[in-house]
């Protein structure tokens, strides 16, 4: 129903009207009692399906990756779809508007979306408020709530990591884990903190801030498609000298390559099908080169469940939508879940 009834509804639509269209319409039947009626079709619960990394216990291995839920605005909503973690943000310390619009195109030839919203958001304090208010609550969720942390625009990159910090503290007491976010392609000069030099020490700065603490988060990495594989060396390097837990591979990616669609001339990062093959072999570089030191979420072009099986395979130990979702429909969580019952069925030793 979604693909051939409600999607080409919305794909007539501008891309970010219809995004603040659906987030009400999905809060509005919520407030009609209808999220039972979306776990009981979406959600598989299955112990099974059950993974433990850094500390944390994930219900299952899909999550929704940052740039979705930027402001904490759905997340206790977008869990019933299924989803056993969420990541809010990116959020910045202040409030920013983002880049100017249009800023976000669909690519339907491709099954892409390019996006340059510029880390538009509320601000790291509105977005805490959201979190706090429903703090009590949800200590009884099994969802897990994911935190990425980003600079503001005009902070220069000498000082991004008083920005980095600011979110770190502000958002500690309400989320899980953490995730450091240098490799947007829509903040100018943003990328250049993936260097080796920069990152380590903001990196090595939010690591000591966590040891700190009473009781650490995790913290992860989040990092561009179109790294060399020098540089991915360097990111397995730096994430063992600064023993942070994990890398999310990866973000949207800059290139154009093999994309047919007339927008692709449009600025910004590109996500979906194209990005599949990139993210895969990200996935299976760092794993192998590191011999398998972290986990790596895998995020970027899963379409179907095989997508995602095949990040599996590849050394991820977990996997995040996003476009994926918007073009297939929450019934992607539920495919990707079922797959892994299956396969772990098929696997199960005979007695």
């Amino acid at each position: 129903m979604y693909k051939t009834i409600i999607r080409p509804i919305f794909f007539s639509f501008d891309p970010e009207k219809i995004h603040h269209f659906t987030f009400s319409m999905i809060r509005f039947f919520h407030k009609m009692g209808f999220g039972s009626i979306f776990r009981s079709i979406y959600k598989v619960e299955n112990s099974k399906l059950e993974r433990e990394f850094f500390g944390l216990k994930f219900p299952n291995s899909v999550g929704i990756a940052a740039g979705f839920d930027k402001d904490a605005k759905l997340y206790k909503e977008l869990s019933n779809f299924g989803f056993g973690f969420i990541e809010i943000g990116t959020v910045t310390p202040k409030p920013q508007a983002g880049n100017e619009k249009p800023r976000l195109f669909r690519l339907k030839e491709d099954s892409a979306i390019i996006n340059r919203m510029g880390f538009n958001n509320g601000g790291v304090e509105e977005a805490v408020e959201r979190l706090k208010a429903n703090c009590h609550s949800e200590r009884s969720r099994r969802v897990l709530i994911g935190g990425n942390i980003g600079k503001n625009k005009v902070t220069p990159n000498e000082e991004a990591v008083k920005d980095y910090v600011i979110c770190f503290e502000a958002l500690f007491d309400y989320v899980d884990y953490f995730v450091v976010n240098v490799s947007s392609p829509n903040t100018p000069n943003l990328r250049d903190l993936q260097e080796k030099k920069p990152l380590t020490d903001l990196l090595q700065t939010l690591q000591n801030l966590n040891n700190s603490k009473e009781k650490r988060k995790p913290i992860l990495l989040k990092i561009a498609p179109d790294l060399t594989d020098e540089q991915l060396l360097d990111i397995i390097e730096i994430v063992g000298t600064t023993k942070i837990d994990g890398v999310i591979a990866t973000n949207t990616t800059i290139s154009r390559e093999g994309i047919t669609s007339e927008n692709k001339k449009e600025t910004g990062g590109l996500s979906g099908k194209p990005l599949n093959k990139r993210t895969t072999e990200v996935i299976r570089f760092l794993s192998e080169k590191s011999n398998k030191a972290f986990p790596i979420i895998g995020v970027g072009g899963i379409h179907s469940a095989e997508d995602a099986l095949e990040k599996l395979d590849a050394g991820a130990s977990l996997v995040q939508l996003y476009t994926g979702f918007i073009y297939e429909g929450p019934g992607l969580i539920k495919d990707i879940n079922k797959a892994i019952l299956k396969r772990h069925r098929t696997l199960r030793p005979k007695t």
